[in-house]
């Protein structure tokens, strides 16, 4: 028979549950963590207890409890470029699906960081995705097999037992250039990204191999960078370079060419086609809209999640995938101005 709880004012406690329900307090403990070896029939009594106590349960206590802590942490380097904010959007959205949370760290497009932050993360954690383009490739196969259970966004690896969500960037950026030429541009121009990324060497060396559809097509690289204001400024280097397109990187900086070139007076694409990577939701709504090589990263996020949550289950993950950007032609692209 339960009895009449003596709790003074204040918050219910495990203790003033036991009381309330007539049980131990190793019994509360099992069954607000949901542990299935508590009689059916006490369970019912001892939740109505924690009901009419207004008991929520420690959640430092529930972790120590289950040995997790429900969360799971995302390392991205840069939170303000709305392509990782739809990754995030999609891991958060399916990990609260199973009542996980995410924390997440931002390194600032700072590589140095992203190590020292993948650990810290990692600790406070029950799994982690790891969106790390800019991470030396040695110094990620090292950490890897530390951050265990981890998935790797962005990038490949080989250290088994870590699922990859891979983008083809050499695809995309050729099926860009293949769409320029087609339109009649015979010398573009690559607004390159940070150097020490591993999505700007793959560009690189898609643009390095010979491309049919583009033959007689001279590429300019241009070193840039990944944010607006690097856009914005490489706006006179790029005019210099005599090139009639420019594929950008990334959407953000083709947002910032294209302000920079309004502001100079030239015409998009009249003068000078742009044209983006990503397919940001921004990214249709520019003036004029932008043609990209849409990258489905909420779905990539939502991914992440199936393949880490199989992981904290024990469980064999889904396969990795390699995903192929799809040409998005809008009216930054156009045809080229006769010569």
């Amino acid at each position: 028979m339960a009895r009449t709880s003596t709790r003074a004012s204040g918050r219910a406690t495990i203790a003033h549950v036991a009381a309330e329900a007539g049980v131990s307090r190793a019994t509360v403990s099992r069954v607000m963590n949901g542990l299935s070896t508590v009689d059916p029939a006490i369970g019912e009594r001892v939740r109505a207890a924690a009901a009419k106590l207004s008991y929520s349960p420690s959640t430092v206590a529930r972790s120590l409890a289950i040995g997790r802590t429900q969360t799971v942490a995302i390392v991205v380097p840069d939170l303000a470029n709305p392509m990782f904010q739809e990754t995030l959007r999609g891991l958060s959205r399916a990990a609260a699906r199973e009542g996980y949370r995410v924390l997440v760290a931002d390194s600032v497009e700072n590589p140095a960081e992203e190590v020292i932050l993948a650990r810290e993360a990692r600790r406070r954690c029950d799994g982690l995705v790891l969106v790390a383009p800019r991470m030396d490739g040695a110094q990620l196969e090292e950490l890897l097999p530390d951050l265990a259970p981890v998935v790797l966004v962005n990038r490949t690896t080989g250290i088994p037992g870590v699922p990859v969500l891979a983008v083809d960037y050499a695809s995309g950026i050729r099926a860009m250039v293949a769409h320029l030429a087609q339109l009649g541009h015979r010398r573009i121009a690559y607004v390159a990204g940070p150097s020490a990324s591993a999505g700007d060497r793959a560009r690189r060396e898609g643009l390095g191999h010979p491309l049919p559809e583009a033959a007689g097509t001279e590429v300019v690289v241009i070193p840039c960078g990944a944010m607006f204001e690097d856009g914005y400024s490489v706006r006179d280097e790029v005019l210099r370079s005599g090139v009639t397109a420019a594929v950008c990187f990334n959407d953000v900086v083709a947002m910032g060419l294209l302000g920079a070139l309004h502001e100079a007076g030239v015409a998009v694409p009249e003068q000078l086609s742009v044209t983006g990577f990503d397919d940001i939701a921004f990214a249709r709504y520019t003036s004029p809209a932008l043609t990209t090589a849409s990258v489905p990263q909420t779905q990539l996020g939502e991914q992440a999640w199936d393949r880490l949550s199989a992981l904290l289950d024990g469980q064999a993950p889904p396969p990795d995938v390699d995903i192929k950007p799809r040409l998005e032609p809008r009216a930054s692209s156009g045809p080229a101005l006769a010569p």
